[in-house]
């Protein structure tokens, strides 16, 4: 079996911490246990092009359970978590293509891999994988059946494709299900992007001037769970209505170069490029740290950092010093890539579980549906959304109230008034 991992000895420390995701994610678990009778997706050929991550290979486990031929890369080259590449490899006997750290040649060399299959199905965090068929393997796409997407990044790249018409094949946004973003994108996001400023810095974020840059799904956790840890919250925002609702939720909200010279932390949320630009940089007091958050490394403009440095150094893992001529310092963490996976380990497993229980009913959907679907960009199903938030309240031991047949038939009727 080909693959590309770090180190096989890994291995075993890579079982365990999938084990222990595992145990937190009951509705793929349950996904799982019903792929394993049903094969829904027998004779599929599945690329997946994901953070390779403890959660990543539970999920992968799902697959493969319901009938899936499964290879697997890396959608960035910081987030691979070694041992889990390793364990994927010998305990579950998945083909994977993912080394933490891998330069821009072994991450598409490890793309091109991972396309051998001649897959009908891509799954993709980021559209690297859908952008790669489109641009250098259209060979390959006579053999889809569909795909799926999984971050805010890659749906924005997809619709594009869409709305120019050149994308070749229906795509599910699994970004766009409710129970993704508004648990992934605010919960885990908020979460795990702090724990990786924490673990690259050590520093205290209570008392500190953190800048939050863009306020979606994402800037908004963000942002909420730096206020919890006592941090003073300034947004920056291009969109008014978001701006309008930062304020609302009680943070301040100006532009970058205005809050540049006091913040202490910068993050960026927003899938765009250059929003720290080097107006920004040289506005910025001695010590601050810029981090981001967003899918893609091009959120902080760093060829204009290292342009205005007279010096770098790596002072701490996934902290890069940059001295500019002033004499002031920036930090950029994670060489600008998504700090959460690049210093830390990413979502926690029971948010996964919900965008993952997403992805895997996703693909059985274009399995079963594809006959129907034109080249485009879809929603999760309803269905599905309301499914996978019933069987999470379920494993959480929560119950809810039902509508009885008269408040149904008063929601469903116009006759009745006050």
């Amino acid at each position: 079996m080909k693959s590309d991992v770090k180190d096989p000895k890994l291995a075993e420390k890579g079982r365990l911490r999938i084990e222990w995701a595992e145990k937190d994610m009951p509705v793929l678990r349950g996904i799982k246990a019903r792929f394993a009778k049903e094969k829904p997706l027998k004779g599929i050929r599945l690329a997946a092009c994901l953070h390779v991550t403890t959660e990543t290979a539970n999920l992968m486990d799902t697959l493969a359970a319901g009938g899936a031929q499964v290879h697997l890369c890396a959608s960035n080259p910081l987030s691979t978590q070694d041992d889990v590449a390793a364990s994927l490899v010998k305990h579950f006997k998945i083909p994977t293509f993912a080394i933490k750290g891998e330069d821009n040649k072994t991450y598409y060399k490890h793309m091109g891999q991972c396309l051998s299959i001649m897959p009908n199905i891509t799954m993709d965090d980021g559209a690297d994988l859908v952008s790669t068929v489109h641009k250098e393997k259209k060979d390959l796409i006579k053999n889809m059946l569909g795909g799926t997407e999984e971050t805010t990044t890659g749906v924005i790249r997809l619709k594009a494709m869409a709305k120019d018409g050149v994308l070749e094949y229906p795509i599910i946004a699994v970004n766009d299900a409710y129970t993704k973003y508004l648990f992934d994108n605010r919960y885990g996001t908020g979460q795990s992007t702090l724990d990786g400023v924490l673990r690259a810095t050590n520093r205290l974020i209570a008392g500190s001037i953190l800048v939050v840059c863009g306020y979606g799904w994402c800037g908004k956790g963000v942002a909420m769970r730096a206020k919890g840890m006592g941090a003073r919250v300034v947004v920056t925002e291009v969109d008014p209505l978001r701006a309008l609702e930062a304020v609302l939720d009680g943070f301040s909200v100006m532009p970058l170069e205005d809050i540049a010279p006091q913040a202490d932390i910068f993050i960026t949320v927003t899938g765009d490029i250059n929003v720290i630009s080097e107006r920004a940089f040289k506005k910025m007091k001695d010590g601050s740290i810029v981090a981001n958050s967003g899918h893609f490394n091009v959120e902080i403009d760093i060829p204009a950092l290292k342009k205005l440095s007279k010096s770098t150094r790596q002072i701490r893992d996934f902290v890069e010093e940059h001295t500019l001529r002033g004499g002031n310092r920036v930090y950029l963490l994670g060489e600008g890539r998504l700090i959460n996976l690049a210093a830390a380990e990413g979502h926690p497993s029971q948010v996964m579980d919900m965008s993952f229980a997403n992805q895997a009913l996703s693909a059985e959907y274009m399995a079963k549906n594809h006959k129907k679907l034109e080249k485009s960009v879809y929603p999760v199903p309803c269905e599905i959304d309301q499914e996978i938030a019933r069987l999470k309240l379920a494993g959480m031991g929560i119950k809810i109230d039902k509508l009885t047949a008269e408040q149904k038939k008063y929601l469903q009727s116009w006759e009745m008034g006050t």
